[in-house]
């Protein structure tokens, strides 16, 4: 299996991809407002890449549930130097968590390589025509609504089966807006319009979700559910569960943990790896 990203090339399958987090916000659920200036986001990044992460996915507006939309150019304001700046120091590969087609091509031109869309629900073509035009990677996350309406109606019949049927319709529509399908990863959106069950539901049928040959993301660090199910009410608090859920995850088929925590997720997953990888 073959990811291209702009000027990066991945393949499959070798170790699970680190992608370290970076919030350039004020508002974000685990850590709004710590890296909120330039100079901050940018040292945290390179600290992140010191610990091992593998791809820099830096966002400037929100995506916690009832978070409230960022305009287009105070969006702008927050990621383009902490995109510039990172990439100044840096050969990896770095990831623009954005909505905003206008936002995403910028960010390009600053130095990023990838799109991480948890708009992919969108109907309208200009950011899968972007990503056609600039080769970018482009990860195609599930999301009900949007996050000022995914967690008011959050009913499935079948949750895995509808993540697969949007993954199927957005393979096809990406497709005719001719984005390759090596420059696509599918996230199943933890937590993105899903209750405690729906989460539990699609950690369990990872598996599932390989039979389109694509790289599989995963986000669940941090998130509100683990809380839900332990108790840690902290977002600090649930490295525990956001590690059991990023091993189980690499066992099931996925090739990039989306974390907070670089160093202990990339312990944790090599360990997965080496224990899957044993001879009998």
């Amino acid at each position: 299996m073959i990811l291209r990203a702009g000027q990066f090339r991945y393949n499959f399958p070798g170790p699970a991809l680190v992608m370290g987090v970076v919030n350039v916000t004020p508002d974000s659920f685990s850590d709004g407002g710590q890296f909120r200036e330039p100079g901050a986001a940018v040292d945290h990044a390179l600290k992140l890449l010191a610990e091992g992460a593998d791809i820099i996915d830096i966002g400037g507006e929100s995506s916690r549930p009832g978070a409230a939309p960022v305009p287009e150019k105070e969006e702008l304001g927050r990621v383009l130097p902490v995109i510039q700046g990172v990439a100044r120091q840096t050969d990896k590969a770095i990831s623009v968590d954005t909505v905003k087609p206008a936002v995403a091509e910028q960010a390009l031109e600053a130095g990023a390589s990838i799109i991480n869309d948890v708009r992919a629900n969108r109907e309208e073509s200009e950011m899968w025509r972007l990503v056609a035009k600039r080769g970018a990677g482009y990860v195609v996350m599930h999301m009900q609504g949007t996050p000022q309406t995914m967690q008011r109606n959050r009913h499935y019949d079948d949750v895995t089966l509808a993540v697969q049927n949007f993954f199927e319709d957005r393979l096809s529509r990406l497709g005719e807006n001719g984005v390759s399908s090596e420059q696509i990863m599918l996230d199943v959106g933890i937590g993105f319009g899903k209750g405690l069950e729906h989460n539990l539901q699609l950690l369990r049928a990872l598996p599932s979700f390989t039979r389109w040959d694509r790289p599989l993301v995963l986000g669940v660090s941090r998130k509100g559910f683990i809380g839900e199910l332990t108790g840690a009410k902290d977002a600090g608090a649930r490295l525990p569960g956001s590690l059991a859920c990023a091993c189980w995850g690499v066992a099931s088929g996925v090739q990039i943990i989306r974390t907070h925590d670089v160093a202990d997720t990339r312990q944790a997953i090599r360990m997965t790896e080496a224990i899957l990888m044993s001879k009998r």
